[in-house]
């Protein structure tokens, strides 16, 4: 059967002929941060063994039943889902939706997860909230714009570096776009939020966004961090923290339990096969696996079908 491997440390992935068979066929792969980071030796779990074939989560078909395939350690410690069959346990896969897209069903899963419990669990928006989204331009931050919006935040802003992609926020649903840049970013931020800043803030950024996030940060307000693509560390002070009663909470889908992703999943995906969440994906074939690694490093979703 054909397969796409990563043939050595830092190589773009290469279609092949692989061994093995496994009782799911799977239909589509969607590309991650997460794959290029493991493929490229800086996750810091480490990688499978070299030839290892990538992907880290998937759509397969099983007894003519769709499902969502994460964990397990495919695509991280062990063989992923680039690859026309898969042995992954069927009985730990999450149900897909009926009429949700195949590639947006797979790509519903690690972001779209982080973002729904980081909005709905973590933070637990309701309305009356006033929600800052840093790094709205990614897909992460787009999916949690419209997740503060569908659960009734008074207010939306999407903040990030890229201006055409701030418009889109809007499209999206977000309130206002903030650039992040400038000198005091801070007040920029909690003028945008309105009131004395926003409630809530959700952060997959950390570094310096989050530092300006706190400062702008309202009395009580909830921050949820769940990355940290501006840099590991982050300065503020214990007197905005304490003098504010700020909550800090942490999101990683790796660490949830996984009836726990499995509940957040079908939460989501009846959102978007509903049309009450957009998540908008770039389609690849197998034979242009290399084309889908490239445009997932360029920031755009990438979604494999096979």
């Amino acid at each position: 059967m054909r397969a796409a491997r990563i043939e050595e440390l830092g190589a773009t992935p290469v279609v092949d002929e692989v061994e093995g068979d496994g009782p799911v066929e799977v239909v589509a792969v969607a590309l991650n941060p997460l794959d290029l980071a493991v493929a490229a030796g800086r996750f810091y779990g480490g990688h499978p063994p070299f030839p290892y074939i990538p992907g880290a989560e998937a759509v397969g078909r099983v007894d003519g039943k769709r499902i969502y395939m994460f964990g397990e350690g495919y695509g991280v410690a062990r063989d992923g889902f680039l690859v026309e069959r898969t042995d992954f346990p069927a009985d730990r896969g999450a149900p897909v939706p009926d009429g949700l897209d195949d590639g947006v069903a797979a790509a519903t899963g690690v972001a779209g997860v982080a973002a729904w419990v980081s909005v709905a669990w973590r933070a637990s928006v309701r309305e009356g909230d006033r929600v800052v989204v840093l790094g709205a331009t990614g897909l992460v931050g787009s999916i949690a714009v419209q997740a503060a919006r569908l659960l009734g935040a008074e207010r939306v802003v999407a903040a990030g570096r890229d201006p055409a992609r701030l418009e889109h926020a809007r499209e999206l649903g977000a309130d206002a776009t903030v650039e992040l840049e400038g000198d005091d970013l801070a007040t920029t931020l909690r003028e945008a939020a309105g009131g004395d800043g926003p409630t809530v803030v959700i952060d997959p950024l950390w570094g310096e966004p989050a530092r300006a996030a706190v400062d702008a940060a309202a009395p009580k307000a909830r921050i949820v961090n769940l990355g940290q693509s501006a840099g590991p560390e982050a300065t503020f002070t214990s007197a905005a923290v304490r003098g504010k009663q700020l909550t800090i909470l942490g999101h990683a889908n790796v660490a949830m339990p996984p009836e726990e992703r499995t509940r957040a999943y079908g939460e989501l995906a009846e959102h978007v096969a509903a049309g009450r969440i957009r998540i908008d994906v770039e389609s690849f074939t197998l034979d242009e696996v290399a084309d889908a690694w490239s445009a997932q490093g360029a920031g755009r979703k990438a979604v494999v079908r096979l």
